[in-house]
C-alpha cells in the first residue's frame, strides 16, 4: 500500500527527470527555479492517491500529477507579483530574481506546460480530465480576483471569505483527487465524493493557515506569526471578530486594520487580545474540526479498501490538524 511519504518521494524522483528547458533560456530558467524550490507537493500527491484508491499502477496518473504541480506553481509565480512578495519558500521570488515581465511570461508558459501534461490521458477520459482542469483553473482565478477586491472592500462577510478560499485554494485540492480517480476510471459517484472530500479539507487547510499565522507556535509553524495582522489581511478571524464585536471594539479593530502606522509588535498584540476576547480563535478551531469531521464523512462513503481510505484520512489529519 502506498503512503503519503512514499508517493511524495516517488513524485519528486519522477519530477526531477522532467526536462524544463528551451529557448530563450531567460523564459525557462525561472520555471526550473520555481519548481526546484520544492514544497510539500500535496496536490500532485493527492492526484496519485486519488488514482491509487482504485488501481495500483499510479504511474499512469503521473502526467496529470505533474500538470497539477505545474499549475499550482504558475499561480504562485503570479500571486507573488500581485502581492509584491519578496520571498517564497525561503528564497527570492521569481519576479524579484528576474523581473515582473519575465515572471509573467514564465508563469504563462508554465500554465501551458501544465495543459500539455494534463492532456496525456486516454482518449475516452480526456474530455473529463480537461473539463475538470479547465474549470478549476477558472475558479482559482476567480478566487484570486475576489481576494484582490477584498483589500479595498470593507463589507466583506464571513461567507464571502469562505467562498473566496473555496475557489482560490480548496478547489485545486478537490480537482487533484478527482482527476486522479478519473484516470483510474473510478465510478462517477466516487469521483464526486472524492471532490467533496478534497474541497472540505482544502477549506480546513486554509483556515488552519489563518489560525496558525496568528496563534501558531513559530517553531512548529516555520515562520513568524502575525503577518496577516501586519498586512491588514481580511482573514476568517478578522471577519468573524467584526461580526461579533460591539461598536467600540469594532471601531478599535477597524482602526488597527485601516492604518500601517502602528508599531508591528504592539499591533499584533492588541489585535490578538481582541480576537481572544471575542473567542474567534475558538470559533476558527471549532470550524476547522467541523470541516475535518465532514471530510471524514465523505471519505467513509467511498467503496474502497479501508486501508487505502485510512491513509487518505491521515493526509487530511496532516493537512488540517497540524500542531499548534
Amino acid at each position: 500500500m502506498f503512503t503519503q511519504e512514499s508517493i511524495r518521494k516517488y513524485f519528486e524522483e519522477k519530477l526531477k527527470r522532467e526536462e524544463i528547458k528551451g529557448s530563450p533560456g531567460q523564459l525557462y530558467e525561472p520555471i526550473k527555479y520555481m519548481i526546484d524550490l520544492g514544497g510539500k507537493r500535496l496536490r500532485p500527491v493527492l492526484t496519485l492517491m486519488g488514482y491509487g484508491l482504485f488501481k495500483d499502477d499510479i504511474e499512469k496518473a503521473l502526467p496529470q500529477a505533474i500538470a497539477i504541480e505545474f499549475f499550482h506553481n504558475f499561480t504562485l509565480i503570479h500571486d507573488d507579483i500581485m502581492d509584491n512578495a519578496p520571498v517564497r519558500r525561503g528564497k527570492t521570488t521569481v519576479y524579484k530574481k528576474w523581473n515582473s515581465n519575465t515572471a509573467i511570461l514564465s508563469g504563462d508558459t508554465l500554465f501551458a506546460l501544465a495543459y500539455q501534461y494534463a492532456q496525456k490521458a486516454d482518449k475516452d477520459i480526456l474530455g473529463k480530465v480537461l473539463d475538470v482542469f479547465s474549470r478549476t483553473a477558472i475558479e482559482v482565478c476567480e478566487g484570486q480576483q475576489m481576494d484582490l477586491e477584498f483589500e479595498d472592500n470593507n463589507n466583506v462577510s464571513v461567507d464571502d471569505y469562505i467562498e473566496m478560499i473555496r475557489l482560490k485554494t480548496a478547489v485545486l485540492f478537490a480537482a487533484s483527487l478527482k482527476i486522479g480517480s478519473i484516470i483510474a476510471e473510478a465510478p462517477e459517484k466516487a469521483t464526486e465524493t472524492l471532490y467533496k472530500f478534497g474541497e472540505t479539507i482544502g477549506l480546513g487547510f486554509q483556515l488552519q493557515d489563518d489560525y496558525l499565522d496568528t496563534f501558531g507556535d513559530e517553531k512548529i509553524f516555520g515562520k513568524k506569526t502575525g503577518g496577516d495582522i501586519i498586512t491588514n489581511k481580511k482573514t476568517f478571524l478578522y471577519l468573524k471578530a467584526l461580526e461579533k464585536a460591539g461598536p467600540e471594539t469594532k471601531k478599535e479593530l477597524l482602526n488597527y486594520y485601516g492604518s500601517n502606522d502602528f508599531d508591528d509588535g504592539k499591533k499584533i498584540k492588541a489585535v490578538k487580545e481582541i480576537f481572544k476576547k471575542l473567542e474567534v480563535d475558538r470559533d476558527t478551531y471549532n470550524l476547522i474540526n467541523k470541516l475535518f469531521d465532514e471530510s471524514v464523512a465523505h471519505l467513509e462513503k467511498l467503496e474502497v479498501k479501508a486501508g487505502k481510505k485510512a491513509e487518505l484520512k491521515r493526509v487530511a489529519e496532516n493537512m488540517i490538524k497540524r500542531d499548534k
